[in-house]
């Protein structure tokens, strides 16, 4: 009996995406200790108990469940694509660890950004930081009233964003990204905003603007800040 080839093509597709969600998985599952020892978590850099308007049972989850838990799952999707004999393995195989690779990757960086624009005294940005943001947003108000606005618009769904230095455009940019494998190719993360449920459900239930409020409340500039020289030294 002859064969409709469009049921063998879609066969084969369904195999193929099955087999693919099995290596993720496979890579998400894997001890930590996988990680190689440039993919150690990094501890929270303040203390958890004193960031306003931010409790420490949600600091510390997240921190402990989704950054640490993407650190872990990076280390293991490398290992994973390490085992491949890259001559024979499929490559919707290796795609599918690539990508998860890329998330992962990201999401330990933004995360580290993230904890790393939190602090317990606030603070204002340097005179080098605030000159940039008087000249590319016109003052500090247009710039913060644009970045909330977006932190607002996300609310109830899912991303980030973010204060990026853009080299080849020259500027600031608060940039809009929906997931971790959205960023600007030459940005430099100054600041980090997960608008994530995980990172306020906890504490605000479905209040994301609340929760906007409180991280704005709560932002240390003193990374971005040293973020910003290095970019432009460089």
């Amino acid at each position: 009996m002859e064969i409709d080839r469009r049921t063998v093509i879609a066969a084969v597709a369904a195999t193929g995406a099955a087999l693919a969600v099995e290596a993720c998985a496979t890579a998400q599952q894997t001890p930590t200790s996988a990680a190689p020892a440039n993919y150690q978590a990094l501890p929270l850099p303040f203390d958890p108990k004193a960031i306003p308007g931010l409790s420490e049972k949600i600091l510390v989850s997240h921190h402990d469940n989704n950054y640490v838990g993407a650190v872990n799952r990076l280390g293991a999707i490398e290992a994973e694509v390490a085992k491949l004999d890259i001559n024979t393995a499929p490559g919707f195989v290796l795609n599918g660890l690539k990508r998860e690779e890329l998330i992962a990757m990201n999401s330990m960086i933004l995360h580290e950004v993230y904890f790393s624009s939190l602090g317990a005294s606030g603070g204002s940005p340097s005179s080098q930081l605030a000159s940039q943001i008087k000249k590319d947003f016109g003052n500090e108000k247009t710039w913060r009233d644009q970045f909330v606005a977006m932190g607002k618009a996300l609310g109830g769904g899912s991303g980030w964003v973010l204060l990026v230095w853009s080299p080849r455009a020259g500027k600031l940019i608060n940039q809009w990204a929906f997931d971790h494998t959205m960023n600007i190719a030459d940005g430099r993360v100054l600041l980090a905003l997960d608008m994530y449920e995980h990172a306020y459900h906890m504490d605000f239930g479905a209040r994301a603007a609340a929760y906007v409020d409180a991280f704005m409340g709560a932002i240390s500039w003193t990374n971005a800040d040293k973020m910003l020289a290095a970019a432009l030294r460089a």
